[in-house]
């Protein structure tokens, strides 16, 4: 049996937590940002803030206290992108060597441009030389809604760590009837797939907010996954790996699907609504492209790679561009061919 911590209450976070307590055979416990916070979805039976209607069973631990952290095993970082380096300082006293480190958030650092492992990496090294961490840290992402992994719909991820041996330990303790894992070593190209399908998601859902057909939807995921993966090739990523559930998976289940948080936030754009208002009536929950596309450019920027689809995302979120200016600048680039 192994004692997994999930880091982070959210709906990714909570959905983790449940499929590997309806797995068996582990220790499962969820951690909030707050005692508070922790101590209301205990009450509850469910998380009534961000993932109402799936109640969590007695026997899976929630807690807002960083200490409890040193028990486990395996930790999962499903921390918001922005809070990621606020949070692991909180819990970084408290790792110790033998454990294991998951990213299954999906974005980019604003300003360092740093992949979600890179943050955690950061952070363990943090402080005197006797006190720095070197732990294993990975990262697990492909097409996966929150609501249909915590339903138990059959879904399909990858686990990639430098190290195979940890990808192949990792996938051995997350799968079940219900959750598939397929092991890589391309952190890299996991990572950078999971975070940037989420600006190409924004574009979809902008097309379809002006009133774009299947045609349009059908260029962007096409043109999307080419951006993609050519930073992610400029970063050190493997073409193949964009290929696979964490690319090209990933990417045409958060363009196409109603569930997916950053598509409605590109489609309630484009059909003349403030980002502002947009984000609030979120209630609290993370659409990560919007922060990831100003990081994403960035970074491309670092690389000299071109990213019009991001660039013209980027301008709509933080410049307040016309969104059908935006799809008509995307058309009337200069012809070029297609590889």
């Amino acid at each position: 049996m192994s004692r997994i911590f999930v880091v982070g209450s959210g709906a990714w976070g909570t959905a983790i937590a449940l499929s590997l307590h309806r797995r068996g055979g582990h220790q499962v416990t969820l951690w909030a940002h707050s005692p508070e916070a922790a101590e209301e979805i205990v009450r509850d039976g469910e998380n009534k803030l961000f993932f109402p209607g799936f109640p969590i069973p007695r026997d899976l631990v929630v807690t807002g206290d960083c200490a409890a952290v040193c028990d486990a095993d395996i930790v999962v970082s499903v921390v918001p992108s922005e809070f990621l380096r606020s949070v692991m300082a909180r819990l970084r006293p408290h790792l110790h060597a033998g454990q294991i480190i998951v990213s299954a958030t999906k974005g980019v650092e604003d300003h360092t441009y740093l992949r979600m492992t890179e943050v955690i990496s950061e952070c363990l090294a943090d402080g005197a030389e006797s006190s720095r961490l070197t732990l294993p840290v990975g990262a697990m992402s492909g097409p996966s809604f929150a609501q249909e992994v915590a339903e138990g719909q059959p879904t399909a991820l990858t686990i990639a760590f430098d190290d195979p041996a940890v990808a192949t330990r990792i996938r051995e303790e997350f799968s079940s009837e219900t959750l598939r894992l397929y092991t890589s070593t391309d952190v890299i190209g996991v990572e950078l797939g999971g975070a940037l399908k989420n600006v190409i998601a924004i574009a979809a859902g902008v097309a379809a907010g002006v009133g774009l057909g299947y045609n349009s939807t059908a260029a962007l995921i096409t043109r999307g996954i080419v951006e993609i993966t050519r930073l992610a090739i400029a970063c050190g990523g493997r073409r193949e790996t964009l290929a696979g559930l964490s690319g090209v998976g990933d990417l045409v289940l958060t363009c196409t699907g109603s569930l997916s948080r950053n598509r409605t936030v590109g489609q309630a754009l484009g059909q003349g609504r403030k980002l502002p208002e947009i984000l609030e009536s979120l209630g609290g929950k993370v659409a990560e492209g919007v922060r990831t596309s100003r990081a994403a450019l960035g970074l491309a920027r670092k690389h000299d790679i071109e990213m019009p689809i991001t660039e013209q995302m980027e301008l709509i979120l933080n410049e307040g561009k016309d969104p059908r200016e935006a799809i008509r600048n995307l058309m009337l680039r200069p012809g070029k061919d297609e590889h």
